[in-house]
């Protein structure tokens, strides 16, 4: 009977924690209470726009995964609840609507659906132009603030900027009413303006950054922890917390939680992490543990690559892969296969190492399996071992690789670490 109980309840609190992974509005909500924050400082901007009838711009600027959407759609949401009938809201993204007449036909398709209208679809870009402008201008007499969100702003960079110089330009009349809210990956998004186009922006700018490990374990508490008010046994919820605090300060807790920022510092890859490990809750002892943690990291590290260390690669291709990577480390930008034999030959000199018979072949096998490849691709006229090429393995997965690997030497593992020759 116990058992039944403390099965359906690890059930619920399965449950609650996937909820809570899937509701951005739970992970970002602390925000919420920053005044200092991107959140309350975009909240402010468009506000102030609102209330005060006059036109802004902004842009979004921060690595992937870094929440910028999920704080703009934050604060979208909270407005749209403060001034209902008072926003008017125009969505663009640069993968789709990146082409000038596309983008504005699209504009014009969105405003006539928000507004009731009959949408031309054989109307002209200049007539969709003069289309936006008038709507801007009977939306700023009606007080109603419209919201355009560009979505990959440093794709609509790409060509003439017509769309965005007309989006701003049309912005300068003191009748409109509107805010264009540029969210980008680039942060040099803003240099990739036209001067036209950049004399009307407002350089007003918002910087995401990747967060701090500290701040990512203070997330993964936030969200793993079972409130209070939980609806299972008390003891149940207390004994859960409790295991869950002492997996926090396991020093192996951090390891983990550091080796998963390494590889991907931003919140998504860390809700990613979660859900792993969630879904490998015992429902028999209904608690989680530090091998739930430990096998997530794993999953969702495991690159397709460390597959070929482990069936497809010889013991010699293993020592060129580190050569290019100890060449790498001593800042040597350009190599071929002759740097890579002469980094082999100081090797092999200090720990007579294999011999490197058949280091063509090897060499002409990794650029097969695409774990290195030509730095440029148009100078076939080059012999071979003449021609630069570059490492596509990461310093972490060539680590793993040689870990996975079932007969690697140790010597490798020494010289991935930068050991000096001896």
């Amino acid at each position: 009977m116990v058992e039944k109980k403390t099965a359906a309840a690890a059930a619920e609190a399965s449950v609650l924690l996937r909820r809570r992974l899937c509701d951005s509005a739970f992970i970002f909500a602390p925000l919420r209470s920053s005044p200092d924050g991107n959140y309350s400082k975009l909240k402010f901007l468009i506000s102030n726009s609102i209330t005060e009838a006059c036109n802004n711009s902004v842009l979004i600027l921060g690595p992937r995964g870094s929440g910028k959407n999920a704080v703009l759609e934050l604060v979208l949401e909270d407005l749209r609840g403060e001034y209902q009938d008072m926003i008017s809201m125009v969505r663009l993204n640069g993968l789709l609507h990146g082409d000038d007449n596309y983008g504005i036909k699209e504009i014009a398709r969105q405003l006539c659906l928000e507004h009731g209208l009959l949408f031309s679809k054989i109307a002209s870009s200049d007539d969709n132009s003069r289309f936006l402008i008038d709507m801007l201008r009977e939306c700023g007499l009606a007080h109603k603030t419209v919201i355009f969100v560009l979505d990959e702003f440093d794709l609509f960079t790409q060509g003439k900027q017509r769309l965005l110089y007309g989006l701003l330009d049309a912005m300068q009349s003191l009748v409109s009413q509107s805010v264009v809210i540029g969210v980008s990956c680039r942060l040099d998004a803003d240099q990739l303006l036209e001067k036209r186009v950049r004399s009307r922006f407002s350089h007003r700018k918002l910087l995401f950054v990747p967060p701090s490990v500290e701040d990512l374990q203070r997330l993964v508490e936030r969200i793993l922890y079972l409130p209070a008010d939980f609806s299972s046994p008390c003891d149940f919820v207390t004994e859960f917390n409790s295991r869950l605090g002492k997996i926090f300060v396991d020093k192996k807790f951090k390891d983990v939680l550091g080796s998963v920022s390494n590889v991907d510092g931003s919140i998504s890859n860390l809700l990613r992490f979660l859900f792993r490990v969630v879904s490998s809750l015992d429902l028999e002892s209904g608690l989680l543990s530090l091998d739930n943690f430990k096998t997530a990291s794993l999953s969702i590290h495991r690159h397709p690559k460390w597959k070929i260390f482990e069936v497809d690669a010889s013991i010699l291709e293993l020592y060129l892969l580190v050569c290019m990577h100890r060449l790498e480390v001593k800042e040597q930008n350009s190599y071929n296969f002759n740097s890579i034999m002469k980094e082999y030959k100081a090797i092999h000199d200090a720990y007579k190492s294999s011999d490197c018979r058949g280091a063509m072949p090897a060499f002409e096998h990794l650029l097969e399996r695409e774990l290195i490849s030509f730095t440029d691709t148009r100078r076939g006229g080059l012999s071979i071992e003449y021609r630069p090429v570059k490492l596509l393995v990461s310093p972490h997965e060539l680590h793993q690789g040689l870990k996975s690997y079932p007969s690697c030497p140790v010597i490798l593992q020494k010289l991935l670490n930068h050991e000096t020759y001896k």
